[in-house]
């Protein structure tokens, strides 16, 4: 389990990362990350991407970029409530201990 979560903060921090610099790219006018690249980064750093968007105010409006980071983050809220159901229903998850 702890690696999953290694893994997780790691992703999200790349997709935070990957917001971060197509922001500063957008601002000074320089060759931008495509918007392919960052809906990939967010299928696996959906945290990291919805703050990317929402601290940095980035891709806030632009559509269809909006509507396809609203529908993976609707996505990993699913996920994430299905390993909880999974995780307190199954008592193998559970210490026997």
């Amino acid at each position: 389990m702890p690696l999953i979560l290694l893994a997780l903060s790691i992703a999200n921090l790349i997709a935070f990362g990957l917001f971060a610099i197509d922001k500063t790219r957008a601002r000074s006018g320089r060759r931008r990350i495509p918007e392919r690249s960052l809906l990939t980064a967010a299928l696996f750093g959906g945290l990291g991407a919805w703050l990317g968007q929402r601290l940095l105010r980035h891709k806030t409006r632009k559509q269809p970029f909006a509507a396809w980071l609203g529908l993976i983050l609707t996505l990993h809220v699913l996920l994430l409530l299905s390993a909880l159901v999974l995780w307190l229903a199954c008592p193998l998850w559970t210490d026997p201990t």
